[in-house]
């Protein structure tokens, strides 16, 4: 599991820092998860292809978590591209691209789907064979949603020295990796954890920015391999949290910590501190495993 991130700070845009707009590779698959702007010269820098991202995921319709999206929209119509295209967010999303679209006389070449939320329940938004994308609903000053994504299991893997042993034909194989117990020609059973090897193991990503401090979303993410909470302010600021509706450092370690998350990485940090490790020192007098999302950073997650 491979997180970039492309931009982690809160409100506009500077030239030293970047919205928030992250890239998320999962069981060969490729996210990307909010779109600030300048996000597609962040995807140049950072030399991620294009055509590789077919789904786009959007928490909320304030601008530093959507304004780069028409822009992307309109590079992919540009470099010509044929894959069909998938955006999931708020309702009203759909309306914001495809006015700017048609008021300045613009087109796509590809499919363009819209995928518009509006439930205030945990639901499954997004599922292939290898991944499944389901809300978090977060408490913010317009509807917003986290994304939880995890892998699905893979096949079992095939014990061939007992496959080999026990003379069992090819055109089984797939059976047995499917989990299937085998019948020999004389009525042995054989069981399936004899002639196969436990699939790699899953790992889960969640994405929880913008938000209040909300325990209700622990269940949703409990137990997952990484947690991205956003961390606007520092404990000294916890007063301006109720009304802008943000997280502390450590409001966030909490939630981490009350769902037994392996890491959690900061983000979606204030412009107006200068120094990132207090953050991290803050989280760390609450949870151990805290790591610092900086623009341009790359997270490799080991299962």
């Amino acid at each position: 599991m491979k997180l970039t991130i492309l931009g982690c700070y809160s409100a506009t845009p500077r030239s030293i820092t970047n919205p928030t707009s992250q890239v998320l590779e999962i069981n060969n698959q490729m996210f990307l998860i909010d779109c600030g702007e300048g996000t597609q010269v962040q995807l140049r820098k950072h030399k991620i292809k294009f055509s590789k991202i077919n789904q786009i995921f959007i928490s909320h319709l304030h601008g530093d978590h959507c304004y780069g999206l028409v822009g992307l929209v309109s590079t992919f119509m540009l470099l010509n591209r044929l894959n069909d295209l998938h955006i999931y967010g708020p309702k009203g999303i759909k309306e914001m691209i495809l006015l700017q679209l048609r008021l300045s006389n613009s087109y796509t070449g590809y499919g363009l789907y819209f995928h518009e939320l509006t439930s205030t329940e945990s639901e499954v938004i997004f599922e292939n064979d290898k991944v499944r994308v389901r809300t978090i609903p977060l408490k913010h000053r317009v509807y917003t949603n986290g994304f939880l994504f995890e892998e699905k299991p893979g096949a079992r893997k095939l014990n061939m020295d007992a496959v080999l042993n026990h003379e069992i034909e090819t055109c089984y194989y797939q059976k047995i990796k499917d989990g299937a117990d085998m019948l020999l020609e004389n009525g042995t059973v054989i069981p399936n954890h004899i002639l196969t090897f436990d699939p790699a193991p899953v790992q889960s990503y969640a994405f929880c920015s913008d938000t209040l401090y909300d325990e209700s979303i622990v269940p949703l993410i409990h137990g997952a391999d990484v947690l991205y909470h956003e961390s606007t302010f520092l404990e000294q600021d916890k007063s301006k949290t109720a009304h802008t509706m943000h997280s502390t450092a450590i409001e966030a370690a909490t939630i981490a910590q009350k769902a037994h998350v392996k890491t959690l990485v900061l983000g979606h940090y204030s412009t107006r501190y200068a120094n990132l490790n207090a953050f991290k020192e803050e989280a760390e007098t609450v949870f151990d495993t805290v790591e610092l999302a900086e623009d341009g950073k790359v997270f490799n997650f080991n299962k």
